[in-house]
């Protein structure tokens, strides 16, 4: 599987082999490939401002379960299942519940999505369309919540969903398909871009 890192590809089963082979420092070529989408993981599933130590505990699990890593499978969908356990490990174990604006302040910090010589006026009716999209995410089962972060938030195809969320792919559809209608109803303007792939 090859992946893109600050304009470069990488060649991540060559890098895990090297990392496997002894070469640890090799590593950090996957976590400068995939830092970015777990962060915005992190964060879009209730990491508040814990994300970034949740993103760091996830990289070293990670690498301490490399040996268990099955070739020929794409990395990003296995760390992300890794960072989504983590996440919630963390939120279970703190005391307080996340706030919306928590939320909201932990994904602009992640990656700003909104250029910064964006309309001002446009850029206010995306922070508010985000927050709106966010505030209806947590009326949302947990399944459901994940199957939309995935697909659409993190702009995951759909076997690499199901992957990373370990259902098969016939449950990712329809657990989407049911957030999708729930969305609607909580969003009337929701519409969700598309991306990835939907063959079934």
């Amino acid at each position: 599987m090859r992946t893109r890192e600050g304009g470069r590809i990488v060649d991540e089963a060559a890098v895990i082999a090297r990392v496997r082979a002894g070469e640890p420092e090799a590593y950090a070529q996957l976590v400068r490939a995939h830092t970015g989408i777990a962060l915005r993981a992190a964060a879009a599933l209730g990491a508040g401002a814990d994300a970034e130590d949740v993103v760091q505990q996830a990289f070293v699990k990670a690498y301490c379960s490399l040996g268990r890593f099955k070739d020929g499978s794409a990395f990003k969908p296995w760390l992300l299942a890794i960072v989504a356990n983590e996440t919630r490990n963390t939120v279970r174990t703190a005391a307080r519940q996340r706030t919306l604006a928590g939320r909201e302040a932990a994904m602009a910090e992640a990656e700003p999505l909104i250029p910064e010589s964006a309309d001002p006026a446009m850029a206010a009716l995306e922070i508010e369309r985000r927050a709106a999209l966010q505030a209806a995410l947590d009326k949302l089962s947990e399944e459901h919540r994940l199957v939309v972060t995935y697909r659409y938030l993190l702009e995951m195809d759909e076997s690499e969903t199901a992957q990373a969320l370990g259902w098969p792919r016939g449950t990712v559809k329809s657990r989407l398909n049911r957030a999708l209608r729930k969305l609607g109803r909580l969003l009337p303007d929701f519409q969700p871009r598309e991306g990835g792939d939907e063959r079934g």
